[in-house]
């Protein structure tokens, strides 16, 4: 149900001219809050980075063509090596990480941007 209701926000948000493009990676951040360490990881669709007791599985990045760089809809699994179900799977917003978020006492996890192959500058530079 989240994930509908995400994706309904994200027509409005970008209307109907932007196409949803999808990545074949995404880079997320991950913070351990009990040393402050914060982690940039960069994962293939389906790759997964295991920090402490959770591994973070990327399922799929999403994009809106004319906005690659500032917006990014991932959808992630999280899973804790003490556990058979996961800590967290859905989609979460990097421009709102608080909409759909890891709540877990030690560790934060949310989306970057997704990796997207870059356009070349002098496109858009006009010389």
């Amino acid at each position: 149900m989240r994930g509908a209701v995400l994706f309904v926000l994200l027509a409005s948000v970008h209307g109907a001219s932007a196409e949803i493009l999808v990545a074949n990676a995404g880079i997320l951040r991950a913070q351990d809050k009990m040393t402050g360490v914060v982690s940039d990881y960069n994962l293939p669709t389906g790759g997964s980075q295991t920090m402490g007791r959770l591994t973070v599985t990327l399922d799929e990045c999403r994009y809106p063509s004319d906005l690659s760089m500032a917006e990014a809809y991932a959808h992630i699994t999280i899973m804790d090596s003490q556990g058979a179900d996961p800590l967290f799977k859905g989609w979460m917003v990097a421009s709102s990480p608080a909409l759909s978020a890891l709540d877990h006492p030690r560790y934060d996890v949310w989306v970057l941007r997704c990796d997207v192959p870059q356009t070349s500058e002098v496109e858009g530079s006009g010389g």
